[in-house]
């Protein structure tokens, strides 16, 4: 999978991910609060499912996310989960911030 990149679209507020012809294989779209990035849906287009798209998608954009001294907020249910089990992650987790908007919502992030 070295073939593919994943890039902060800020224009769009997303994070692509991108085959090497350039082809959008995938997003997770994004709002700003403060110094945390709000990740509120990731998708992969379905001739990518299934073969780790989405888990390069949730890399790349925590590994950004990380370098520029960031948190987030995983309210997608797929990128918490993913966090869930990468706890290499989960110290970019802003817990505060999180824990309003599952308060929000009614429940945890999901």
């Amino acid at each position: 999978m070295s073939d593919i990149t994943v890039a902060d679209n800020p224009d769009r507020m997303r994070y692509e991910l991108r085959t090497a012809d350039g082809e959008v294989a995938g997003s997770a779209t994004y709002a700003r609060r403060g110094r945390s990035v709000v990740i509120d849906h990731t998708t992969i287009r379905d001739a990518y499912e299934g073969r780790g798209y989405g888990s390069a998608l949730a890399r790349g954009a925590l590994d950004d996310i990380r370098a520029r001294g960031l948190q987030v907020v995983p309210v997608c249910e797929f990128l918490a989960g993913w966090i869930d089990r990468n706890p290499d992650y989960a110290d970019l987790v802003d817990t505060a911030l999180a824990e309003e908007y599952a308060a929000a919502a009614g429940g945890p992030p999901s």
